[in-house]
């Protein structure tokens, strides 16, 4: 059996919508903090089980016979939660309950040493999976490019993109992450440690998605800010300290190049070209004009 934590998120439930293509439901369980959101999996025959990364006993009653585990990685950063604690209980449970093998979804630069706090948290994650003696798997995100799609919203809305300095991000849809991430935990072949990283084709700045905007008729022009200067602009508007450091290492961590490398390895999972940020941007264009 495969169970997928966080079920009920963006990723998660994508994911599990593909293991639903490719393996028998009464295989497929989901560990959620509150059951009733995943009562339409329960109707398809998905077992589906409360886990509670604050309860340890939920985690091994949801993770019970369980040959492999995919620990969706926590947000809890953003609101001022732990994930590393979250991560350390999940993984603990998991090999209490002895699972053959643990896959993580985690994020192309990862590093003890990035800029970007979540890819610290990614780290020490792997760190805690390469300690716990069972077999892991981490899934290595390319950065995604719903986060683009949101570092762009003041732009298409007022025609200028104003934000420090940046480089170029591989931004990689959910969709074909969780397309991948199917593949991955059913296709049979044995992955042990970081993947590489499974990023789209193309990797593009600010000023590349400005341009992108213009060519698809919305136009949008890129403005330097100051560091300093978008850290007080988040503040006035009552961001978090962490949020803000989070931000503000997303641009550090990309003028360092921490997010550029592209590799074929997403393409060669998926047996096709994935999603470019051109494609996505027309739809989430189209999607905003439809909704006007």
């Amino acid at each position: 059996m495969i169970i997928v934590t966080g079920a009920t998120g963006q990723l998660g439930r994508a994911i599990v919508e593909h293991l639903l293509a490719r393996v028998p439901a009464d295989q497929l369980g989901v560990s959620v903090r509150d059951p009733d959101r995943a009562g339409e999996l329960a109707a398809r025959g998905v077992r589906v089980r409360r886990g509670d990364f604050t309860d340890p006993a939920s985690l091994r009653h949801a993770f019970a016979g369980a040959r492999q585990v995919l620990l969706i990685s926590s947000n809890a950063r953003a609101s001022g939660g732990d994930p590393l604690a979250q991560h350390r209980a999940a993984i603990a449970a998991a090999v209490a309950v002895q699972v053959e093998r643990i896959v993580y979804t985690s994020q192309m630069a990862a590093s003890a040493a990035s800029s970007f706090p979540p890819a610290l948290d990614h780290a020490a994650t792997e760190a805690m999976l390469a300690a716990s003696g069972v077999p892991w798997t981490a899934l290595r995100h390319g950065f995604y490019a719903a986060s683009g799609l949101m570092l762009m919203t003041e732009g298409l809305a007022t025609g200028v993109l104003a934000a420090p300095a940046d480089g170029a991000v591989a931004w990689t849809a959910h969709a074909d992450l969780a397309e991948a991430d199917a593949i991955v935990l059913t296709d049979g072949v044995r992955r042990d440690g970081p993947t590489p990283p499974l990023t789209a084709s193309e990797a593009l700045d600010l000023a590349g998605l400005a341009g992108l905007a213009t060519q698809l008729g919305r136009p949008v022009a890129r403005t330097l800010v100051a560091d300093d200067e978008m850290r007080a602009k988040l503040a006035a508007r009552g961001a978090p300290p962490r949020a803000i450091d989070m931000m503000l290492g997303l641009y550090l961590a990309s003028r360092a190049g921490e997010f550029a490398t592209v590799d074929p390895t997403l393409e060669r999972l998926l047996g096709r070209r994935p999603l470019g940020m051109r494609t996505l941007l027309a739809s989430h264009l189209a999607s905003a004009s439809d909704g006007s």
